[in-house]
Order: structure tokens, then sequence, then C-alpha cells
């Protein structure tokens, strides 16, 4: 029976070069000459620092347009609270997300539902299964989750005829 997985994954090569290249950008660029402006990662944690929080937003712009570039969706991204550390110096905890979460799966396996096709859809820790009979209908389900989950960067990968 064929079937495909949804999933919401960054692809973490893709983000870890967009790091390194959005840090080069930061050391060459002169409104950040003589500061302490970088970008750390650690797993799925991004750590931001700057001088001030108008550098911080400026260091985000920068990170954004290389993971852009990069053709990373910037909907992974789960930007934490702006934190002063040791004088002016700031910093700020960027989680990148991975998976669905449980509310997100059931909105998914319900419009599944909702959506009258002859399609299947069960929730496989975080990902959503879709199975059915004919490849049209799960190419219907797929064109109707794209339109109606803006929200997500979802993903459809593991199709199995």
């Amino acid at each position: 029976m064929p079937s495909f997985d949804v999933v919401s994954e960054a692809n973490m090569v893709e983000v870890k070069n967009a790091l390194e290249q959005a840090n080069k950008e930061i050391t060459n660029r002169f409104d950040f000459k003589g500061s302490d402006a970088r970008i750390e990662q650690k797993e799925r944690d991004l750590t931001a620092y700057a001088d001030s929080d108008f550098q911080l937003s400026q260091v985000r712009d920068v990170m954004i347009n290389k993971l852009v570039k990069r053709n990373v969706d910037v909907r992974f991204l789960d930007d934490g609270k702006i934190e002063k550390i040791g004088g002016d110096k700031v910093k700020q905890i960027i989680k990148i997300k991975n998976g669905i979460e449980s509310d997100a799966a059931k909105k998914i396996v319900r419009l599944i539902k909702d959506g009258k096709m002859k399609v299947q859809a069960s929730i496989q820790g975080d990902a959503v299964r879709i199975t059915g009979a004919k490849r049209d209908d799960l190419q219907a389900a797929m064109a109707m989750l794209r339109k109606d989950v803006p929200d997500l960067p979802l993903e459809f990968n593991n199709f199995r005829d």
C-alpha cells in the first residue's frame, strides 16, 4: 500500500554552512569592527552574541539572510528572550525546531479526515504517516497539506509505492 511520511526537520548541514557564512560576514563588516558579535551552534541551539540590542538584531538579520540563501526555512527558528551578559553585551538563544509537535500532528490528521480523501493518517512519533490505495490520492493529500498548513515547514519523504 503506497505511503509517505510528513516530517518537519531542518537540514542541519545547511544550517551549519549558513552560520559559518554569517560569522564570516559579521567579522568582515565595518559596523561590527571591534565588537564581540558572533553566532555559536551547539546541536540544535544557536546563540547570538552582540554588544547591543541593535547589533543583535543586525546579527539575526545576517543569519536569516544566509539561511534563506541556503534554502533553510526560517520557520524552524524559535527565538528565546534577549539576555544581558556582563556590561552592555547581550545574547539570545535561538532553538531549531525538530519534528511535528503533537498538537500540529493532530491538526494534520484532522485535516486529512475532514478532507474526505481516500487516505488514512496516523501519528508515528514526531512524524505523520499517510497511506492510501492510489498514488494520486497521496499526491492530492500532499497538495492539500501544503495549502492548509502554512505555519509549519513540512516535508514529505519516505514515499513508498
